[in-house]
């Protein structure tokens, strides 16, 4: 289960956007630094191994960690692979799969949404006439 606290600095993990926040170094829980509210950095634990986060969200940064974690360990009870990195690429195999559906969907407007959307453009192009003639 992923866990968060609040870390002092490891390494400059430090970056812009969340997906170089992603980019972390692993620790051993003796390596932990002490709590250190103001650094910015949060000891998360993802698949029982433990990394250190700097992000502007730390409750964001938790939230996403939970959820691979989650992930890794439902691949895990799916398959025989112990080896780490295996199910690790499996778990974001499985969530870029829900991205990009989730994804389509958005891209892909309902049927009746197009027809809707046709017909207020008709609504407003005969409104933009009349406005035209009147004016």
């Amino acid at each position: 289960m992923a866990t968060a606290g609040k870390q002092a600095p490891t390494d400059g993990l430090a970056k812009d956007g969340l997906a170089k926040d992603a980019l972390a170094k692993a620790v051993t829980a003796n390596d932990v630094p002490a709590a250190n509210a103001v650094s910015g950095s949060v000891r998360v634990e993802i698949f029982d191994q433990v990394y250190n986060l700097r992000g502007s969200d730390a409750d964001y940064i938790l939230k996403l960690a939970e959820y691979v974690d989650g992930k890794m360990r439902a691949v895990s009870e799916q398959t025989a692979t112990v080896d780490s990195v295996r199910l690790a690429v499996l778990a974001a195999l499985n969530i870029a799969d829900e991205y990009h559906l989730l994804k389509r969907r958005l891209e892909t407007p309902l049927p009746d949404a197009r027809q809707r959307a046709s017909k207020l453009a008709s609504a407003l192009d005969e409104v933009l006439q009349d406005g035209r003639r009147t004016g």
